[in-house]
């Protein structure tokens, strides 16, 4: 993965054989007061052609984030580590706010340029970011998912597959301008280029989607080396052999995901978090859509 720096300055905000960086156990987080209940699982692979793992994975306390590290000198590896760590804070608040998901990623991004500061050899490392929680608004709980660069999240529902992001990269500019296709972009030469990471002074903006916690919703958070590898409609026919939104076995899934992504090619590290969603919480927001919404918030 590649970044370009390019970018107007400015403060986050909210828009709309393996080498083991996912360390955290699966969280189960089911029959917890006030919050939805949910299994995880969480899987990593180096894959086929890289030499060690850069990168991360945390899952614990109704937040959930992957992070895909770049640089040499295995200063992905920190900057991945890094952020999800960063991230991971947040983890058990009752009244996590959007406000501070975006202040915290901010933060991820402070604490990569001081490792920097600190360790000139790690120059030029950054890291991706996505992730998943609760968070609550004004009209109650709901779920927030946010990014920065080419990790996705997607969400499973009703039988489909979408996905919730928007990739921060050069071929999903080019997608958007009508100048190549969606298929084309997956073997455009310049698809690792991504526009928007941690580790650069001027953090472009942090996006973040809420939806409502609807039974029955499976989510997938992973680096691009299961999107590079794996079609949506791949990903989609694993989840629905493994049973749907009625998810048997959250890890089974994380671990036949990043499977599937090696045998296919393994070209680069593979991460996965998958989130099985239960019921709602009893004070979650009553949705007017299960569409995902942009956040309505400001600069962190």
């Amino acid at each position: 993965m590649t970044p370009d720096s390019s970018g107007p300055s400015g403060e986050p905000s909210a828009e709309p054989s393996a080498a083991p960086s996912a360390e955290s156990p699966a969280d189960d987080s089911a029959g917890r007061s006030g919050e939805p209940p949910w299994s995880v699982g969480v899987a990593t692979d180096v894959g086929r052609v890289r030499s060690h793992n850069e990168d991360a994975a945390r899952a614990e306390g109704g937040v959930f984030v992957v992070a895909d590290g770049m640089g040499g000198h295995a200063a992905g590896e920190v900057a991945s580590r890094i952020a999800v760590d960063a991230v991971a804070e947040l983890a058990g608040r009752p009244d996590l706010s959007v406000d501070d998901l975006v202040a915290q990623v901010g933060e991820a991004n402070r604490r990569i340029l001081d490792s920097v500061a600190e360790h000139p050899a790690r120059s030029g490392m950054g890291t991706t970011v996505t992730g998943l929680a609760v968070v609550r608004g004004e009209g109650g709980r709901e779920w927030a998912v946010f990014n920065v660069g080419d990790s996705r999240t997607y969400r499973f529902a009703d039988g489909r597959l979408a996905q919730v992001t928007v990739d921060h990269s050069h071929v999903q500019e080019l997608v958007d301008s009508g100048i190549i296709t969606p298929e084309q972009a997956r073997w455009h030469p310049g698809r690792n280029v991504v526009t928007r990471v941690l580790g650069r002074p001027a953090l472009r903006s942090v996006d973040v989607w809420l939806l409502p916690p609807q039974p029955g919703q499976v989510f997938v958070l992973c680096s691009d080396g299961l999107s590079n590898e794996l079609t949506d409609a791949e990903i989609e026919g694993i989840l629905t052999e493994a049973g749907g939104e009625v998810l048997v076995d959250a890890q089974a899934v994380a671990d036949e995901l990043v499977r599937r992504a090696v045998e296919a090619g393994g070209r680069d590290n593979v991460t996965v978090v998958v989130v099985a969603t239960g019921g709602a919480p009893a004070d979650a927001v009553a949705p007017d859509s299960e569409a995902p919404r942009e956040a309505p918030t400001g600069h962190a």
